[in-house]
């Protein structure tokens, strides 16, 4: 698939908000690449859009396997000469994290493992083809839980969640979207941590306020971007998320 079609990757999109994502952005005309690292079930996503006239591959992609993710570049590359969206969308949390005190280090090592240096390693492998883009867009899916102001402050709805491994990964991935935004500074090409809120997914154990389709909405939003952006910024539906 070439010509005038964006071309987008979202990581995770096999199940929940990614899935979603994924199936927005074919909706508003973007081709999607599917990132899974279950094949049967990035295969079982494709086939889902693709019973809606939504035009959708699979790539294998696993966020703790370089070569995985060295050979998904490849074949993007090979069948679309580049990227022009990239959704970093593939996270985990895992139950034995928790408050400093108590937190499991294998948890917490999982959890920023996949979260932050899976985030990286993904970016990092993609660049050459996002800078092949006329104007390219990386969202990094992050979290309120981030916020270093909402961890410290009593107040916040937010407070409780107490994640060591979870909220320093994603402030972390935060922090990524702030240096990529500096790097490519005088390129049209943007970066943004966008948190979609609290979801009822398989991540969040089914709780949640919002459909997984009402949070892919602030996500795509921002791959979408068109020319009067904005870059380096932590935002949600309502707007900005204070660091």
């Amino acid at each position: 698939m070439t010509g005038t079609h964006r071309i987008a990757l979202v990581t995770g999109a096999n199940k929940g908000i990614g899935l979603e994502i994924a199936r927005q952005l074919a909706q508003a005309g973007v081709f999607v690449i599917i990132g899974a690292r279950d094949a049967e079930r990035g295969k079982a996503a494709v086939k889902d859009l693709s019973s809606q006239g939504l035009d959708a591959s699979f790539v294998h992609l696993d966020l703790l396997d370089e070569a995985s993710i060295a050979a998904a570049a490849a074949t993007i590359s090979e069948e679309h000469g580049r990227l022009d969206i990239l959704v970093n969308n593939a996270g985990i949390v895992d139950w034995d994290d928790g408050v400093p005190s108590r937190a499991s280090l294998q948890a917490v090592r999982r959890v920023v493992e996949t979260n932050f240096f899976g985030a990286l390693a993904v970016t990092q492998a993609m660049l050459p083809l996002l800078r092949k883009s006329t104007a390219a867009r990386i969202v990094n899916l992050s979290s309120a839980l981030a916020s270093l102001a909402g961890n410290g402050d009593p107040t916040s709805s937010y407070y409780s969640a107490q994640l060591i491994g979870y909220n320093a990964s994603k402030a972390a991935l935060n922090m990524l979207t702030v240096q990529l935004s500096e790097e490519l500074r005088g390129t049209p090409h943007i970066v943004n941590s966008v948190s979609p809120g609290y979801v009822k997914t398989d991540l969040t154990g089914g709780n949640g306020f919002l459909t997984p389709e009402q949070g892919a909405k602030t996500p795509v939003k921002f791959a979408l971007l068109g020319d009067d952006v904005v870059s380096g910024r932590s935002v949600y539906a309502d707007g900005e998320i204070a660091w």
